[in-house]
């Protein structure tokens, strides 16, 4: 699945932002095709979304080029 056309696959929503995407491979698998947004991977991992952010933010200090 091309990134730019990336839905959640679980409630559909689309198109998911390079952060979520980015997310998902973090969290999940670096070789994911299919990814969850923001909320849907909150509620996944069991962890509520402000601190997803905030592991954005950490990511980017880090250099990590999932997160652009």
């Amino acid at each position: 699945m091309h990134k730019k056309s990336a839905k959640c696959r679980s409630c559909g929503r689309k198109p998911l932002s390079r952060d979520e995407i980015g997310l998902n491979k973090k969290f999940i698998h670096r070789e994911l095709r299919e990814f969850f947004c923001l909320s849907c991977l909150a509620e996944y991992c069991e962890i509520e979304e402000g601190e997803l952010k905030e592991k954005v933010a950490e990511f980017r200090r880090q250099g990590c080029v999932l997160f652009g």
